[in-house]
């Protein structure tokens, strides 16, 4: 397999002084070295960007549809290559690369393509304020400037495609910093839209350790900085951007809950559970890292969960048959271990895995804990491996409380067969997102809005709501009128002392007060140089 090795700034490949290694998880061996960009080569990007925002944002969105859609037609061409590329560099078995990290990336760029013209178009809203009846109002879409986009490893295709599709679309040049340890299926993404016909500089890709990040993010001329990754690095963001009052949109991970009452379906529930939990290893910011089960369905649902959980199969990635690949990064895998030996020993057990497996690759077995209690860091903090902690609870009060007991909420699911109960959990459990008897997918909607509340980040991505944080969403007003001059301009003299004493009650009472205090509004000089006209008449015959 070739790989796009270099940054691409300006349409231009460029090789940096410094030096990514890229590692195959399941063997430990290098794939390839890419030359780093430094601060230069990161300012370079900006610069490239910048030159590029004025002549993109002026392109028509039909010619950006078409590029959008050129982009989509050779991402399904070359995504058998893409997904071998993701398995090798990030670990994730080539089916499941297709299916959760090339197939959210398809949706959005074929959403996007589709939509592009409604979500841009000029949204006409009639002032409600009647002596502002004769404007022509409403919201226009402008783009921003240059964006940078900082994505993780995890999901090497499907965020950053989630981020830079309606980023680029809405008009906006960006700045994208793929995550290291998956460095090479980032720098693929941005030579396809190369390939696309996207004029150079729109989408820049820099190899670009962390260490020299900041450099785009302090850069003046970025504009905006969205985020995915961990809560640490997340406040580290948002402080560099808070100094230079820039917004920063972070996605920053989560402990997904999933509550579960005693009516769900024990066979739906179980495979549900097991494969939001394990999916990817586990790696996913809106994994089942929670469980509460309601008490009479408790032990069979753990049972069956035990069943299906022997059933996977763990092993090399690239071959078919393969449920779980190893984990991305040592370190990763680490603080896996960590968790589940600090839980053990304070008396929660394991009834599959649980123990670091010997020999090559950075492989952890799917793990399910029982007896775990919420003061364990299994239970607080993000896990981000194949570990499935399960709790009985009383009962759904119990469960949803215990749920909600969280510093994170980006996403949470409920299971169960009644239409009241689903409509309780969505309604109270505290989340971006809530399913009901399912888990993650949303995520593969397009026009579903992705993001979460307390720490689990700030902002919103994804569908018509995601679309908007790419977007100045702009109120304009035309008064094309013709009057020389307007209600409140000048003079304050009696006339308009005598115009304001009245418009308060034509404009807010009801009844026959507005009524006599209409013909006394229309009786001032004021109004009749300066704001009759039909259709404000229309509109006031409306309100009476």
């Amino acid at each position: 397999m070739s790989f796009q090795i270099h940054s691409i700034v300006g349409g231009e490949d460029v090789a940096g002084p410094g030096s990514i290694v890229s590692i195959n998880p399941a063997t430990e061996e290098t794939i390839a070295e890419v030359p780093a960009l430094d601060t230069g080569g990161a300012v370079r990007a900006v610069e490239a960007a910048r030159a590029a925002f004025g002549p993109w944002s002026r392109t028509p969105v039909a010619e950006r549809q078409r590029l959008l859609a050129r982009w989509l037609e050779l991402l399904v061409h070359r995504e058998r290559e893409l997904a071998k590329l993701v398995s090798l560099e990030g670990g994730k078995p080539v089916l499941e690369a297709r299916l959760v990290d090339i197939f959210p990336a398809c949706e959005a760029l074929s959403w996007t393509a589709r939509k592009l013209h409604r979500l841009l178009a000029f949204r006409p809203e009639d002032p409600q304020q009647v002596l502002f009846a004769h404007w022509r109002a409403g919201y226009r879409f402008d783009p921003l400037g240059v964006i940078a986009i900082i994505t993780p490893w995890n999901y090497p295709v499907g965020i950053p495609m989630a981020e830079i599709v309606p980023a680029v679309a809405a008009g906006n040049t960006v700045v994208f910093k793929p995550a290291s340890a998956t460095v090479l299926t980032g720098l693929m993404l941005a030579d396809l839209a190369r390939q696309a016909g996207f004029p150079p500089g729109v989408i820049n890709a820099v190899a670009l350790p962390g260490s020299a990040t900041d450099a785009v993010m302090e850069h003046p001329d970025v504009v905006k900085v969205l985020f995915t990754g961990s809560v640490d690095i997340g406040r580290h963001v948002a402080r560099v951007c808070a100094n230079r009052l820039v917004p920063a949109q972070l996605e920053l991970g989560g402990k997904d809950a999933a509550v579960v009452a005693a009516d769900a379906d024990l066979e739906r529930t179980a495979r549900g559970l097991v494969w939001g939990a394990f999916m990817n290893s586990g790696q996913t910011c809106a994994s089942i890292e929670r469980a509460y089960v309601v008490e009479e369905l408790h032990e069979p649902l753990v049972e069956r969960i035990v069943e299906l959980t022997g059933e996977l199969r763990v092993g090399d990635p690239s071959e078919v048959g393969t449920d779980l690949g190893p984990l991305t990064t040592r370190g990763q895998r680490d603080i896996v271990a960590a968790q589940v030996e600090q839980a053990l020993a304070a008396g929660a057990r394991a009834l599959t895995g649980g123990k670091l497996p010997e020999g090559k690759g950075l492989y952890y077995p799917p793990t399910v804990l029982v007896d775990v209690t919420g003061e364990m860091e299994v239970m607080r903090e993000e896990t981000f491996g194949p570990v499935l902690p399960i709790v009985r609870v009383a009962d759904l009060d119990e469960a949803i409380a215990r749920a909600n007991a969280s510093r994170f909420g980006l996403t949470a699911s409920g299971w169960t067969r009644s239409a009241e109960v689903a409509e309780r959990l969505e309604r109270e459990l505290e989340a971006g997102v809530v399913t009901v008897n399912d888990h993650v997918v949303v995520f593969a909607e397009p026009s579903g809005m992705w993001g979460g509340v307390k720490e689990s980040g700030i902002g919103r991505a994804h569908g018509t709501f995601g679309f908007h944080e790419m977007v100045n969403v702009k109120y304009v007003a035309r008064d094309m009128g013709g009057r020389k001059a307007a209600p409140w301009y000048y003079p304050y003299d009696e006339d308009f002392a005598h115009f304001i004493e009245v418009a308060m009650p034509a404009l807010y009472l009801r009844g026959r007060q507005k009524i006599s205090a209409m013909l006394s509004l229309m009786g001032t000089r004021r109004f009749r140089q300066r704001a009759l006209s039909p259709t404000l008449l229309l509109k006031s015959y409306k309100m009476l």
